[in-house]
């Protein structure tokens, strides 16, 4: 069984623990790691963890929101840290004292009863990678942090029974925002983050009958609410707006059973 629960999603950290178990054993794996450690500690207490429970860490690419306590985190309770050759290098090819591991595009990394892939997407960073998993029967999706979905990252995402997908902005409402104009442009562009528009259009190739749960993640604070972001998924999949889950800053969301309504 693969089910996650994100600990905070947003520019101001993200975080999601994504846990696969056999009935024997469990793995799980803490897909970026964008909060202090104290913030990390408390949100896994809620969720009845210790940061020692983590077996891996996944940093999907080097922007702070996304790096967070990782390297303090690894070190003091001996974690393993998978990202790309690019994001460390982009972090200064930091010294991990042998707990690095190289994450490659379409290499999947074993975590026992299931494992987790990681693949290439448009982003404004070095060497960005999102992931799908599976244990064999279900397949989770995550995807945040991208200017459009390429045709790589719509193979990649073909099938999943949860998805947890970047629903970042309005665009009026970024166009009307304080932002400076380049940062609009940033934001906007095909290698910044999804508008909901586009990741509800995303939505619309992926769907089929076996498509459970949508998470709308990596929303702004600035130029996006949680209604018009469930509104623009919703539309997009035929489904009531309450179903489309949302993953906040401060509470992230419960835990969700892959391939469960």
């Amino acid at each position: 069984m693969l089910r996650l629960k994100n600990l905070g999603s947003g520019s101001s950290g993200n975080a999601t623990l994504i846990e696969g178990s056999d009935g024997l054993h469990t793995r799980r794996l803490l897909v970026d790691c964008g909060l202090g450690i104290r913030q990390l500690e408390a949100r896994l207490a809620e969720a009845g963890l210790a940061l020692a429970q983590i077996d891996a860490i996944f940093i999907t690419h080097e922007h702070s929101d996304h790096i967070g306590c990782a390297r303090s985190l690894a070190l003091k309770h001996r974690i393993p840290v998978w990202m790309s050759h690019g994001t460390h290098v982009a972090l200064g090819a930091p010294d991990l004292d042998g707990l690095l591991r190289t994450a490659h595009d379409l290499e999947p990394i074993d975590l026992g009863s299931w494992q987790a892939t990681p693949f290439t997407v448009p982003h404004d960073a070095r060497e960005p990678l999102q992931l799908h998993c599976t244990d064999g029967a279900t397949r989770l999706g995550v995807l945040t942090d991208l200017g459009h979905a390429s045709a790589h990252v719509k193979e990649q995402l073909a099938g999943c029974h949860t998805l947890m997908l970047e629903a970042n902005h309005d665009p009026h409402m970024l166009e009307a925002s304080r932002y400076p104009a380049f940062l609009k442009r940033r934001i906007g562009g095909k290698y910044g983050h999804l508008a909901n528009s586009a990741a509800a259009e995303l939505l619309c190739t992926l769907q089929h009958p076996g498509l459970a749960c949508v998470i709308a993640a990596h929303l702004s604070a600035q130029n996006n609410t949680p209604a018009l972001a469930q509104q623009a998924l919703g539309a997009a999949l035929g489904w009531p707006t309450e179903r489309i889950t949302v993953a906040s800053p401060a509470n992230g969301t419960p835990w969700i059973t892959v391939g469960a309504a």
